[in-house]
């Protein structure tokens, strides 16, 4: 559980020449204040920045005894919550960026701490924005099912998930399936909100959810996850790929047609920044051709509290305790209040306007939801999220494991690029159930297989059933292969045409490429690969497509051509340029599935 976070702040360890951090948040200057770190869910950071600043005019500010800096750093809300439950350090080198304040996207998160851990680790939360869990749709698809005329319920878009004819049913047949995109409910809020209010339409219940409704709903979400492209940590990855695909002259009907939500990120999209990072100063945001609108399911929207509380954690000093309940006051007054509608937040202060932002112009409706659905109790959540590791869309993955020479380069810890790979396919297996479908090859110069040359099959994709001790020994002999060329371009060719012929509707089907190097021995160019591996992409899309999630570590990786490759299938490319954290990327690109 550990690893996992730690991967979450990889991008968060350092200052860079600029004063800001790696993941564009704010480094602490050297300005002889008790500096403050707020852990943060991305789409906030932004928000709390600006907070930052206007806290050192403030009358909690000018209170202390000494000045403070605050600064945040993101953290997805699962993962902060699973490192708080595991008892150990933060898992950061740099101490500056230890948490005083957390500020998860919903209490759901403080009460998992507080039940799995302690209360006095999670101090005492207390919110202080919100924002409601929406669908974002392409405008065109949206008003195709009615909006904003009509109400749209989470069953309608069941109904158009199980209509064979998907889109057909409503007279477009050329946008093909209906697809719904979701985050991974073990670390993402959205994702957490998406499956409860799923029960509750199961239910028709607008309150008292129980873990019994929960249990009885399972069908019912069943169904609906039957729509899923693939899961995630966020929302951002998701939205980027729909962004690209708009501004190059496609609605994105062949990608996603439904987006699970937070109805900031879609502000956020529809400006412009559909990953929600760090806007820095005199960068120039671009909305997209084709905004997203927010469908406010009929039934009802959960929402996204948003608390701040200052950690009962043994790294905080006193000084640190008094500065972060200074910030934790400040947010709550009207002064801070004012500035959240401009970063896509509602303010719990009713007597703030919400301003331009929130009409009809950038996707919304103040007004709504209608209903508000409220927060079930812990062993409800408990219930949900281990209900939706069964009834999750289930995968057939291939693993494309590059063994090449250069494989053999040390990464600093006495492990070899190879060990790193091999250890981090390994950490991966638990996720995977017995039904999952789960492949490996390797590939190099010099080999050949009944799939092709350069191919050596490990396991044929199939379903994992008992089999996981003996893939686990497989994947370990990977260490006495023989090491030579990189046909890239030609492996991913043969592993996507193997995919194409077994593909399935009903599973998410993938290929994860782990290559160190640039293509070296190919005899397809990537230009041709490209246009091979890209027919799907068409309006309407394939109904059971192919995504590539690729892997770029070593300094040597051409990450622009494999972005180019996952871009086109609708994958996402994963960056583990430290070759020390291959295994750690394992486990965040392993959650999309």
């Amino acid at each position: 559980m550990a690893a996992i976070v730690a991967l979450a702040l990889t991008a968060c360890t350092g200052g860079g020449d600029n004063g800001t951090t790696e993941d564009g948040g704010q480094a602490f200057p050297d300005d002889g204040c008790t500096h403050i770190t707020v852990a943060t869910s991305s789409e906030k950071v932004n928000m709390l920045d600006e907070l930052a600043k206007a806290f050192k005019d403030s009358p909690e500010h000018k209170g202390l005894e000494t000045c403070a800096t605050v600064r945040p750093t993101n953290v997805s809300s699962g993962n902060a919550t699973r490192f708080l439950t595991s008892g150990e350090d933060w898992p950061s080198d740099d101490k500056a960026l230890w948490p005083t304040l957390w500020s998860p996207a919903s209490t759901v998160w403080t009460d998992r701490v507080a039940a799995a851990a302690s209360a006095s680790l999670v101090g005492e939360p207390k919110s202080f924005t919100r924002t409601p869990v929406v669908f974002g749709m392409p405008e065109p698809m949206a008003t195709a099912l009615g909006w904003p005329d009509s109400p749209i319920s989470i069953t309608d878009l069941e109904t158009l998930c199980q209509d064979p004819a998907g889109w057909g049913s409503v007279g477009k047949d050329i946008w093909g399936a209906f697809k719904i995109s979701k985050t991974n409910p073990n670390t993402s809020t959205t994702g957490l909100s998406t499956i409860l209010m799923q029960s509750y339409e199961a239910t028709g219940k607008a309150e008292g959810l129980t873990s019994a409704d929960v249990e009885a709903s399972a069908d019912f979400s069943r169904v609906f996850e039957e729509c899923v492209i693939h899961y995630g940590d966020t929302t951002g990855n998701v939205l980027s790929t729909l962004y690209d695909e708009t501004q190059n002259g496609s609605n994105g009907s062949a990608y996603v047609s439904a987006v699970a939500l937070e109805e900031t990120s879609l502000l956020n999209y529809n400006q412009g920044n559909p990953d929600s990072h760090t806007v820095q100063p005199g960068e120039t945001l671009t909305p997209p051709k084709t905004k997203l609108v927010a469908v406010y399911p009929e039934g009802g929207s959960m929402w996204s509290d948003n608390p701040i509380t200052v950690l009962g954690a043994d790294w905080i000093s006193a000084e640190q305790r008094t500065a972060g309940e200074a910030f934790a006051e400040f947010v709550q007054t009207t002064a801070a209040q004012k500035i959240l509608p401009d970063y896509g937040f509602r303010p719990l202060d009713e007597s703030v306007p919400l301003g331009d932002l929130f009409t009809a112009k950038f996707g919304v409706d103040p007004a709504q939801p209608a209903v508000t659905l409220p927060k079930p109790d812990v062993d409800v959540i408990s219930t949900a999220i281990d209900q939706w590791t069964q009834v999750r869309k289930p995968s057939s993955v291939l693993e494309l494991i590059d063994i090449s020479g250069s494989m053999d380069d040390p990464i600093g810890d006495g492990r070899s690029r190879l060990d790193g790979a091999i250890e981090g396919a390994q950490s991966t297996l638990d996720h995977f159930r017995s039904t999952d479908e789960i492949g490996v090859w390797a590939f190099t110069t010099g080999i050949s297989s009944d799939e092709g040359e350069g191919i050596q099959v490990l396991r044929d994709v199939s379903a994992l059933g008992s089999d996981g001790e003996k893939l686990d020994s497989s994947l370990a002999d990977l260490r006495y292969a023989q090491r030579n060329g990189t046909p890239l371009y030609d492996s991913i060719l043969l592993a996507y045409e193997a995919m194409s012929e077994r593909a399935e509707p009903g599973r998410i089907n993938a290929i994860v490429v782990l290559s160190d190097g640039e293509d070296t021995d190919s005899g397809i160019s990537l230009d041709s690969l490209i246009a091979k591996i890209g027919k799907s992409t068409k309006e309407g899309g394939d109904d059971a497509p192919v995504r590539i999630f690729p892997i770029a570590y070593g300094e040597g990786a051409d990450t622009s051509a494999l972005q180019r490759i996952a871009d086109v299938t609708g994958g996402q490319l994963f960056d583990a340029s430290d070759a020390e954290r291959i295994d750690l990327v394992f486990a965040s690109v392993i959650n999309n599935f």
